[in-house]
């Protein structure tokens, strides 16, 4: 074996293991539920923040002390269960003090923009989850999606290879990894559906499957662009084989976010996953 085939196969085995042990415990966090869920999402977006604010210079400390208090405002309301509609107001006012506080300070409205980035994904996570059955079964489904997504993208791209995706933003990234990775979340999410008590039937299931894996792909796009702006080849060095938590959940924020949107619109603010998976 190849020095070179040795250490793809190292690196593979650290991403394995990675994510195995990240899975298991969102999985069990899942379960879970209530407070420790809540936990798990505003951990992931003080994480997420952390690596938004450290990719770019700063541009004074007063600013990043701002939105980080901001943040944290909106996440301790959060974490101590306050109503859906509370909790947005809060992050969005955070978001437009952050702006109106760049605007007097001469700053850029980089960190508002994390604010919106790491907050949101969070605030759509816990409330999809909630109290209820239809909430565990929302994010189990999105997880399902998301995950199927990045493996069958993974491992077609890797076999069949072909025309690139993007490559002026991702390199690695090709047609055929896009369309099993899209293929592969269609399969999951129709599975989920099939075996769970109640929601969608799997034929919806499906569809709504590829809708999620398209945006969780153009997700990581999006953050592949963040990195190749700032010069950066990972968000950070927390996760072994993986980068930084931004790497790891990139497709993740932005599923969570439009499957919230697409619940919230149909079932409320409070209990967007009953407008998929209720009894």
């Amino acid at each position: 074996m190849s020095g070179r085939d040795a250490a793809g196969r190292s690196e593979l085995t650290r991403r394995l293991a990675s994510a195995l042990v990240l899975g298991v415990a969102a999985l069990v966090l899942t379960v879970l539920g209530g407070v420790a869920f809540r936990f798990f999402a505003v951990l992931a977006a003080v994480l997420v923040f952390h690596e938004w604010m450290a990719m770019r210079a700063p541009e004074g400390r007063a600013q990043a002390l701002v939105a980080w208090g901001l943040l944290g405002a909106g996440l301790l309301a959060l974490l101590a269960g306050s109503p859906a509609a509370a909790v947005f107001a809060l992050l969005a006012a955070g978001c437009l003090l952050a702006l109106l506080h760049a605007a007097l300070a001469g700053g850029s409205a980089w960190p508002a923009a994390g604010i919106a980035y790491a907050g949101l994904p969070a605030l759509a996570l816990a409330f999809l989850r909630g109290a209820h059955m239809a909430g565990l079964i929302a994010i189990l489904y999105l997880f399902a999606v998301v995950w199927a997504t990045d493996i069958g993208a993974y491992f077609a791209g890797r076999a069949l290879g072909g025309p690139k995706l993007a490559p002026s933003i991702s390199p690695g990234k090709t047609w055929s990894g896009a369309a099993g990775g899209a293929l592969s979340a269609v399969a999951a999410g129709a599975a989920v559906a099939w075996f769970s008590p109640a929601g969608l039937a799997p034929g919806p299931a499906g569809l709504l499957a590829l809708l999620l894996s398209a945006v969780s792909q153009a997700g990581d796009l999006f953050e592949s662009a963040l990195k190749r702006r700032h010069g950066v080849k990972d968000s950070g060095s927390l996760i072994p084989g993986h980068g930084g938590v931004m790497d790891r959940v990139d497709g993740l924020v932005a599923a969570a976010v439009l499957l919230y949107a697409l619940g919230a619109l149909s079932s409320g603010l409070e209990t967007p996953a009953a407008g998929f998976f209720s009894r």
